[in-house]
């Protein structure tokens, strides 16, 4: 049954969110995983990458707001601190100075791991009834997909 946010109940409500906030920190993580390869790639690909990089950073940006706001259409707590952020995320920081192909290989694996941290949060959000929030992680998990799959195009 389709459930609007009023309609969740507490329990379902908690758990969306926290399948969310994590989904968020991932996000978070990976924007400035993006905009900091942006920065600094070098090399024959530096054009293509620049952009592409670029390209995922602002889409992760809007994709931040999206998700902590659907947090808070559901009446919950969307959890902004950075520290918290890091420390919660699936996705780590990179260190050093990594060569272009370690900063794709290294996005690449960021996508793949949010594609399946939306796909779980839209799951559980399907199992409670909130199609919306399903609806909101299908198109983010469709979208790290494709990044996915263009990053990985780069290392063949």
């Amino acid at each position: 049954m389709t459930q609007t946010a009023a309609d969740l109940s507490p329990s379902a409500r908690e758990a969306i969110a926290d399948a969310l906030n994590q989904a968020v920190a991932e996000t978070v993580v990976t924007t400035m995983l993006a905009q900091n390869f942006h920065w600094n790639v070098t090399g024959m690909a530096f054009g293509p990458l620049h952009a592409l990089f670029q390209e995922i950073y602002e889409d992760h940006f809007v994709a931040q707001d999206d998700l902590a706001e659907r947090i808070r259409a559901i009446d919950a707590h969307a959890d902004g601190v950075l520290g918290d952020m890091l420390k919660r995320s699936k996705v780590k920081e990179a260190t050093g100075h990594p060569s272009a192909e370690d900063m794709i290989a290294h996005l690449r694996d960021a996508q793949e791991t949010l594609a399946a941290t939306t796909a779980e949060a839209g799951a559980l959000a399907a199992e409670h009834g909130d199609t919306l929030t399903e609806d909101l992680c299908i198109a983010r998990g469709q979208t790290h997909e494709k990044f996915a799959w263009m990053l990985r195009a780069h290392l063949r």
